[in-house]
């Protein structure tokens, strides 16, 4: 599937919830998604109290993770794991982990920033136990992240550091919570996470939407699962609906009120009937966007 240009390229979170087909698109940030399938367990836990890199006990640790010898770099509080990658290119990646976490522990608290850069898609997808890859550019399992080397390698700069740290937002907030957390939620505080300090313009990030609220078109209601369904045919406006959602609540509200969502609800968070905080959404959206 290919989404029009602006915000298809910054989806770092698309169908995380729904194991979805693969997204691919091109633009300012180029592709990424991440489908969140079951975590891997041949690696080392990470330390409880993230206070230190993330250390592998012992090299038995990585035994069997990847055929031939594994290269770990270790941030100041990340651990990447790569196989048959340049180890500059680790360094690179545990910097952008670090900056990552440190984002997301503002917001939302610690999280362990581990990630593994396989030498192919392929192996990506084992590690994983995924399916098709194919556009992905990062995809999040319960507890690390896991580099898509061809997706990545197509983003720029900026748009990797969305991408990490939108993953390591959706670790921190195990995003699926058995299905209890909207997905307009869970994909929009990771989008909120990934944005937050990247400097991007918001009518650039969200272009589709922008574009549709400039003709007098408003969404009517929050997004819902059917929006987010692998081929909905607006697609990119509703991960742009979620955002904004997301970034209206830490605005308006503050960011510890978007946090306190994951455990509650709009009325009981905001203060707010889900009605009313709709049309102040909306309001939001022509604010932003017009």
């Amino acid at each position: 599937m290919s989404v029009p240009k602006g915000r298809r390229a910054v989806l770092a979170g698309m169908l995380a919830l729904m194991s979805a087909a693969p997204f691919a698109g091109t633009g300012p940030l180029l592709a990424g998604a991440a489908p969140l399938p079951r975590a891997p367990r041949h690696l080392p836990l990470y330390d409880p109290l993230y206070d230190a890199p993330y250390v592998p006990a012992s090299p038995r640790d990585l035994h069997g993770l990847w055929p031939g010898a594994a290269v770990t770099v270790r941030g100041e509080h990340s651990l990447v794991i790569g196989h048959g990658v340049p180890a500059a290119v680790l360094r690179d990646l545990a910097a952008r982990a670090d900056r990552a976490r440190a984002t997301i522990a503002e917001i939302w608290g610690p999280v362990p920033a581990v990630i593994l850069f396989p030498a192919t898609d392929a192996e990506a997808a084992a590690l994983a136990g995924a399916g098709s890859t194919r556009g992905l550019a990062a995809m999040a399992t319960a507890d690390r992240v896991i580099v898509l080397p061809s997706g990545y390698a197509r983003l720029t700069a900026t748009g990797r550091d969305v991408v990490i740290t939108h993953e390591l937002a959706h670790v921190a907030t195990g995003a699926t919570r058995g299905g209890r957390v909207p997905m307009w939620l869970s994909e929009g505080f990771a989008d909120y996470a990934g944005y937050r300090d990247a400097g991007i313009a918001v009518r650039t990030a969200a272009a589709e939407l922008a574009a549709e609220v400039r003709s007098g078109v408003l969404p009517g209601s929050l997004p819902g699962p059917a929006d987010f369904a692998p081929g909905a045919p607006r697609l990119a406006q509703a991960y742009e609906e979620a955002w904004l959602a997301c970034r209206f609540v830490a605005e308006r509200f503050g960011e510890k009120a978007l946090v306190r969502l994951y455990g509650s609800d709009v009325g009981s968070t905001l203060g707010l009937p889900v009605a009313e905080f709709t049309e102040a959404w909306r309001d939001y959206l022509r604010k932003e966007l017009t």
